[in-house]
């Protein structure tokens, strides 16, 4: 190797290193669970903060940080106005955080706010009925749905235009009901709603199927339908879903997360990378069964567009539901 040759392969070699030291990676690594300790946001964050712990892709451990308010409206707000160049920070999104973007609900910021960062896992809506009703089929119940209308009562743990009251809204439509005229009971939570439905309070209950699992084996209730494009795995394998029951009616409940809109490609590109190379992780894989979660995932560019895919759904679903103009 003639002297020139060796000096650019010296300078080259130089600056690969330069750039390897100065690239970017978190020296205070947060996810921002946008609620209080406990719920969905938390389970959000900890599916990545526990993983990435276990499978050694951070020299540092990666803190969970909470801001509850608004099924994340606050976070979102305080990530845009006060931590715009934020770097450090992955904020936890969920189904329910875009349905309000679509509505209007996280202020003056749509969806274009932030960089989407990835989906991690899923849960899927369900609908479900006490062990001992007379419909063993999802075109039974909506027969029935249709005739009378008013005649049976739907209710979940969301009021009018969350998540739950869609799941109904979807059921109501493919019975070819009026959603506002469908008789719909709003509970607290899920429990609440099981309770009420063994107690003959309300008669169908659009669930969520991982949150029904501890349920699943108590022989008090039966699964019409799954709310997913395909059967899912384990336990639940020989559930039908809607669609293969002839009724387009998909709820899928994603679990993800954001960047500030101000952080550079670098920084982006960093954690697209350790996400990538978490996913493939057994750890990862352990930490999203735990957490009751099915796979679902997206990141990057993909995340990016499926998010405001999302988005423009809900705001159609909500003009059409008369709760947005």
């Amino acid at each position: 190797m003639n002297k020139a040759l060796r000096f650019v392969t010296g300078v080259l070699a130089v600056v690969a290193l330069s750039s390897a030291l100065h690239a970017f990676e978190p020296k205070k690594p947060v996810c921002l669970a946008p609620a209080k300790p406990g719920g969905g946001f938390d389970l959000t964050c900890r599916l990545v903060t526990n993983s990435m712990l276990a499978a050694k892709l951070m020299d540092k451990p990666m803190v969970v940080s909470f801001m509850p308010g608004g099924v994340g409206a606050v976070a979102y707000n305080h990530v845009i106005g006060q931590r715009a160049n934020d770097p450090e920070t992955i904020v936890a999104v969920s189904t329910g955080s875009a349905l309000n973007i679509a509505q209007g609900k996280f202020g003056n910021h749509d969806e274009n706010a932030v960089r989407w960062l990835a989906g991690l896992g899923a849960d899927f809506g369900a609908v479900i009925v006490k062990a001992d009703s007379k419909w063993n089929t999802l075109s039974e119940m909506i027969a029935d749905l249709k005739a009378n209308p008013k005649g049976f009562a739907l209710g979940s743990g969301g009021s009018i235009g969350s998540q739950d009251w869609f799941k109904a809204a979807l059921i109501a439509k493919a019975a070819g009901i009026d959603p506002k005229e469908m008789k719909y009971v709003a509970f607290e939570g899920g429990g609440e709603a099981l309770t009420a439905l063994l107690g003959g309070h309300i008669q169908i209950y659009p669930g969520d199927i991982a949150e029904f699992s501890g349920q699943f084996d108590s022989g008090k209730y039966k699964v019409l339908a799954v709310l997913s494009d395909e059967r899912l795995p384990g336990k639940f394998k020989d559930l039908p879903t809607a669609k293969e029951q002839g009724f387009d009616v998909v709820w899928t409940i994603w679990r993800g997360f954001y960047l500030a809109p101000n952080v550079t490609d670098e920084q982006y590109n960093y954690w697209v990378d350790v996400l990538q190379k978490l996913v493939k992780t057994p750890e990862f894989a352990k930490e999203r069964e735990l957490r009751g979660l099915f796979p679902f995932t997206k990141i990057g560019k993909e995340y990016d567009t499926f998010i405001k895919g999302e988005v423009a759904k809900f705001r159609v679903m909500a003009k059409e539901a008369g709760l947005i103009k």
